[in-house]
Parts: structure tokens; sequence; C-alpha cells
């Protein structure tokens, strides 16, 4: 009983004697905390604006066929999402490959070799000829053929731990995915309304230049007549030539975005031929109370996020290098000098072999990789803390910006209520014959100035609203990129 006792009790204790004479694992530094949202981000967002998050189409809730035709368009051939893909189906490939080195192996191979053996090596006597002996030398013609099967038990979790590492770099690659695609419907939403802006505007500038057109022609008549100065003319022609310009100017920067619009959908007709619609009234998407949810909703701090994950993955697998490595191998196979012998059942040959692999003396190999690791972990975890801190003030921002313009917006309908007063009279009274039709178009253009004014504020109102909905994540949700 003792007897069979000490032989157990003696390979325990050479076990423990070379487990403690495994290189040693200096004190790892311990990861940063990651932040997180405030419970509730103050956004100051009168009660109308409040309707919840955006969702996942967001830009369909501006009911408008052209914008819905751009962005899919956008997202369909887009080469920067072709190259996120690919590095999607790169990350997916390198999960697989980890995950199928994990599991156990089994090969099959076959060999034939030709050889002269050497008179003065240890296989000296097989380059004699000697029947007896059963030697053919110097030259043969040996073969093999069989299974050979391994497996690693990893233990400690290595190998799974790489593996989850790989899974983390490419749930990251995911929401990179959301996350471009997120910048690219926005950017073509942005440039769409900027264009429809931009016509609305030159259609109220073609008005102004009419009617100042009108008075030119009036005063040119009077002064012709002698009624008239030759200042007020001149004035009235700079005035003319001044709304020329910005009719120029709209005309190219409407040029510009049809051109980068045509460069992020690919489609250069359907950019061109956009037709001028109505600007919308916009009623902005915030949630009444943002705080923890944001994380879940943008699409970079996913991102951010599960590079942390892997990064952590890759701090534990750089630990369990430092224990033992344990592995069982067995084999198979048919083995023989000679080709005629070598499907005999003498030539059968197998075999199980347990491995095990300990790390004594590195030369700190081990404990600078591990080094490595936690500092791109920590890496990680500082990028994502800034990302969180962007993202909140991103908000805050965008909901302020939005408040702000929508309070201009409000003001200059009041603004515009009163000069659309003043041109009604003045058409009232033109009609009577009161006023010369010189004075009533005169009395046109202060409406037709804060008309453009209002104009230029819904722009702003847009485009605010566009990037309002970008800092809630434009209808991300972890998840479901």
């Amino acid at each position: 009983m003792t007897s069979s006792r000490f032989p157990l009790a003696a390979t325990g204790v050479a076990l423990m004697l070379v487990l403690s004479g495994c290189a040693p694992m200096h004190n790892d530094d311990a990861p940063l905390a990651q932040k997180t949202p405030p419970q509730q981000l103050d956004t100051k967002l009168p009660p109308e604006l409040a309707h919840g998050w955006p969702g996942s189409d967001w830009w369909r809730d501006y009911h408008d066929s052209q914008i819905n035709t751009l962005v899919e368009r956008s997202l369909k051939d887009s080469p920067d999402l072709a190259v996120v893909q690919q590095r999607i189906r790169l990350a997916q490939a390198q999960t697989q490959m980890q995950e199928a080195s994990d599991g156990p192996q089994m090969d099959f191979s076959a060999n034939i070799e030709r050889q002269k053996m050497s008179q003065e090596g240890v296989m000296g006597p097989f380059a004699l000829t000697d029947p007896a002996a059963g030697t053919t030398g110097p030259y043969y013609t040996n073969g093999n053929f069989g299974l050979t099967a391994s497996w690693d038990l990893d233990l400690w979790g290595k190998n799974r731990s790489e593996v989850e590492a790989k899974v983390g770099v490419m749930r990251a690659k995911q929401a990179e995915l959301a996350q471009a695609k997120q910048v690219i419907s926005a950017n073509v939403v942005r440039l769409y309304w900027d264009m429809q802006t931009l016509l609305a505007l030159k259609d109220v500038k073609q008005q102004t230049l009419a009617a100042q057109k009108n008075i030119v022609n009036v005063e040119t008549n009077l002064y012709a007549h002698g009624i008239n100065s030759s200042v007020d003319d001149v004035e009235s022609n700079i005035d003319f030539v001044k709304t020329q310009q910005q009719i120029d100017d709209i005309d190219g920067r409407i040029n510009i975005a049809k051109s980068q619009l045509a460069a992020i959908t690919g489609d250069a007709h359907a950019a061109a031929n956009i037709k001028s619609v109505p600007l919308p009234k916009v009623s902005s998407r915030v949630p009444d109370h943002m705080g923890y949810e944001l994380l879940a909703r943008r699409p970079d701090l996913q991102e951010a996020h599960w590079y942390i994950e892997s990064s952590l993955s890759s701090v534990d697998a750089a630990k369990a290098a430092f224990y033992p490595d344990v592995n069982l191998s067995a084999f198979l196979q048919n083995d023989a000098l000679h080709l005629s012998d070598l499907f005999r059942g003498s030539a059968q040959q197998m075999g199980v072999i347990g491995g095990f692999t300990l790390p004594i003396f590195d030369s700190g190999r081990l404990n600078a990789n591990l080094d490595i690791v936690r500092a791109e972990s920590n890496l990680s975890i500082a990028s994502y803390n800034k990302a969180v801190v962007g993202a909140v003030n991103d908000v805050e921002k965008a909901a302020s910006q939005l408040n702000a313009v929508a309070a201009e917006n409000e003001h200059q309908r009041t603004i515009l209520q009163g000069t659309q007063k003043l041109k009604a009279l003045a058409q009232a009274r033109y009609k009577a014959g009161i006023i010369s039709g010189a004075r009533m178009s005169a009395a046109t253009l202060p409406d037709l100035s804060e008309q453009a004014k209002a104009i230029q504020l819904h722009g702003q109102w847009l485009n605010a609203d566009v990037q309002l909905i970008s800092a809630l994540g434009g209808g991300y949700q972890a998840g479901k990129a």
C-alpha cells in the first residue's frame, strides 16, 4: 500500500519543484478605470423638440424620396464601406483560424525516400549487402504512411483568451462599419439640405433681382427725362449688380454640392438632377433622459469598447503563457526500409506522447510581452474614456446649437410677419394708384431680405438637426450593426 503511494507522491513533489522553477511573473499594472456618461445629460431643449432616439433609417423621417435614393446609393457602392467590410471578413477569418488551432488536430501523411547509406555513420551496417542480416545496401527506397494527432489541453486558458481577443476585434470592426455608414448617410443628408437651402435662397435672390431691375429701369427713365439725379441711378445699379454676384456665388456653391454628392453616391446623374423641394419643419429626436444608454447608441464607443475587451483577453493570454503547457499527441503508421515491406503487419507502429513544457528562464521575454499587452490595453481604455467625454460634449453642443437656432428661427418668423404686412400695404397702395411701381418694388426688398435670412437660418437648423442625430449615434444599437 505504502509502496504504491510512493511513485504518486514523488511525482507530485517533482511537479511542485518544476512549477516553482518557472519564469517569475512581475507585478502587473492594474487596468485603467473606464468612464461612463452621467446618468442624465442636460440638453436644455424645449419639450416640443424631445421625441426619443432617432431610428436606424432616420433620414426617412424627412419624407423625401430624393434623400432616400441618395442615401441608399451611397451605402450600396461606397468604397469606404467596402474597405471596412473586408476588414470584418479578415477579422472573421482570423477568429476562425484561432478557434481551429485551439481544438484537436489530426493529419495523414505519406512519404517515399530514396537514399544511400554511409558506411561511416551510425547506420553503416546497412550500407553493406548481407542477405542474412536483411541488408541490401547501400541504396534503399523506404516509405511510411499513417495518422498523427495532437491536442493542446489549454489548462490555463491561453488559447481561449486568444480566441476571445480575436472575437473582440471582429466585433469592433462590425461597429466600425456602423460608424462608417452613419458618417456617410449624415454627409449625404447634410449636403442635400445645403443644396435645397441654396436653391430656395437663389429663388428669393432672383425675386430680389427682378424688383431691383424694375427700380433701375424706372430711375433710368426718370433720369433720362431730367426728373431724377444720376446718384440714385448709380446706387440702384450697384445693388442690382451685388445681387447678381450673390446669385453667381449661390450657383457655384450648388455645383460644388452636386459634385460632392456625386462623389459620395457614385451617381452623377442623380446628383445633377435634384429637384427643389420645400424645406421641412424639423422635429429633433432627443430623448428626455440620456446616460449609460448613450454607450450602446454610439458605434464609435462600441468600437472602442470591443477593442478594450480584446485587449483584456490578450492580457489574460499573456499571463497564461507563464504556466506549463501540456499537450497530447499520438501516431499510428506503417514504416519500412523497403517499400515491399511497407504494408506488412510487422511494419506497423503506434504511440502516445504526453508533452509538458515550462518556461524557466527567458531573459524577461514573457514579462516584456505582458507589459506590452497591458500598455496596449490601458491605451485602449484611455482612448475609450476620451471618446466617452467627446460623445457627451458632442450631444450637449449639438443640442445647445439646435436650441439656439430654433430660437433664432422663431424670432425670424416674427420679423417676417412684420415685413409681409408692410409689403401687403405697399401692394394695396400701388393698386390704388397712390404709389408708383418703383416704390412698390422698393417696399418688397426688406421682405425679400428677411426671407433670405429665414432660409439661411432654416438651413442652419437642418444642419444642426443632422449634427445632433450623428451625436446620438444615428439610430445605431449595440449588437444590431
